[in-house]
């Protein structure tokens, strides 16, 4: 197993251009050619570069192509590949020839939410790995097609909830799951982010060139071009993604999911939403939600704020496991255990706990696929770990679409019990020519 405290020295890891360190370009050229592993990234604009990075920084793995419909983002990120590694990808902007190659063993799917489910069955049936960012979906049933697919052509999928790699985040769950806090009565979550309001209403421009706009949008419906539902900010918009809620909301509810003794769908989920900041703002997605999730285990009661950017402890997002000897507040940057205070003496005595920083999360994240890989075992968040982590965000979005203060879910039937509106809201409709893959369980 990967040491998590050394792994980051050991990557060779730079910051600026030339982001590989000679020592990391050495060790590439010495692993022989049956122990390559061959990847290929499909949308390389922001995060799905920044996790290419990241599998590169692997001696073992090299890149073999690269695929988006914005030229300039190709140029780019080309020109960086070929800095940093000394070999230049090929370039594609359908991403179905490129999984027509034989040389790509692995893909990473970068692309806004509503083009996974598409490219990552493409790339199961075509034999190809998957590391596919989060949310793994842009609706229910696109997850479970995923799952899906998965299972019937035997691939490996990572799911980008990287947090499930992260020390602290690892350490919290330990804690918590050994009864350290003892017994979990809620768990609280907040995300408080100013870019939860979208950005300001701007009229609609030209397709930028460069840019084929109409593959771009694939299966959501076709629209006139705006910056606003272009890069960097699309997700505010449920043709391709579902706001806050379904970004951070999935990392963080995914740590609460975590701790479950069967972590499962919530059968339950009562959401109270609201748009409190809209005027000027272009976005379809909610900047005020509260939602609560009665499990099994405990209260899961989660709290997200667009337009703010301060929350509990002096944190902008976080999770709070509290329990009957103390809470575990856990984020990015570590963990705290604040004891429980008891004048009487009848809490059991618990030692503070704080751990600080965590910056390796990433890394070992796709260490982790790419380990898997080659042994073939499953990853730490496969997709049925992913279709759960997003359900417990999509739930929520459609009981705000059509106004609904409580939905019941039926896990067994895979649909809402008693409302046939949020059940239009299970499954996507594809523009022509695209259409939903046929695979069965």
């Amino acid at each position: 197993m990967t040491d998590r405290r050394n792994f980051i020295k050991s990557t060779g890891i730079l910051a600026g251009g030339l982001w590989l360190a000679p020592s990391l370009l050495q060790a590439k050229q010495g692993v022989a050619a049956s122990d390559r592993i061959r990847v290929a990234l499909i949308g390389c604009n922001n995060m799905g570069f920044g996790i290419l990075r990241h599998h590169l920084a692997l001696p073992e793995v090299d890149c073999v192509a690269l695929c988006d419909i914005d030229q300039n983002v190709l140029d780019r990120r080309i020109a960086e590949v070929e800095t940093a590694t000394g070999k230049k990808p090929e370039r594609y902007t359908d991403f179905r020839l490129l999984l027509e190659r034989s040389d790509v063993d692995a893909v990473i799917i970068g692309t806004p939410d509503h083009w996974h489910c598409l490219i990552a069955v493409a790339a199961c049936q075509a034999g190809k790995d998957v590391y596919v960012e989060k949310p793994m979906a842009n609706t229910i049933g696109e997850c479970e097609l995923m799952v899906n697919a998965k299972n019937q052509y035997d691939r490996i999928m990572q799911v980008g909830q990287q947090q499930r790699s992260g020390q602290a985040f690892i350490e919290a769950r330990e804690l918590v799951k050994s009864g350290y806090i003892g017994k979990v009565r809620k768990v609280n979550i907040w995300s408080n982010f100013n870019y939860g309001l979208g950005n300001l209403i701007q009229p609609t421009t030209p397709i930028p060139e460069g840019v084929d706009y109409d593959f771009w949008l694939g299966p959501a419906p076709s629209r006139s071009f705006n910056p606003n539902r272009f890069h960097g900010s699309w997700r505010h918009f449920w043709d391709y993604g579902g706001g806050l809620m379904s970004d951070w909301g999935v990392h963080l509810l995914d740590m609460a999911i975590w701790v479950e003794e069967n972590p499962a769908v919530p059968s339950r989920v009562l959401t109270y939403a609201a748009n409190v900041n809209k005027e000027n703002r272009d976005r379809d997605t909610f900047d005020t939600m509260n939602v609560l999730y009665p499990k099994k285990d405990f209260l899961i009661n989660y709290d997200m704020n667009g337009g703010l950017q301060t929350g509990p402890y002096g944190k902008p997002y976080g999770i709070g496991y509290v329990g009957e000897k103390g809470t575990l507040v856990v984020n990015r940057g570590g963990y705290e255990i604040y004891p429980e205070w008891d004048p009487e003496a009848k809490a059991p005595k618990i030692e503070a706990k704080k751990l600080e920083g965590m910056t390796d999360s990433h890394n070992l994240h796709v260490a982790n696929f790419v380990e898997c890989i080659k042994n073939r075992n499953q990853p730490i968040c496969p997709p049925e770990a992913g279709r759960i982590a997003a359900l417990h965000a999509h739930i929520p979005n459609i009981a705000a679409r059509i106004g609904a203060e409580e939905l019941l879910w039926d896990e067994a039937k895979r649909e809402f019990t008693g409302n046939a509106a949020a059940n239009e809201l299970i499954w996507p409709s594809y523009r022509t020519p695209w259409t939903l893959p046929k695979i069965t369980s």
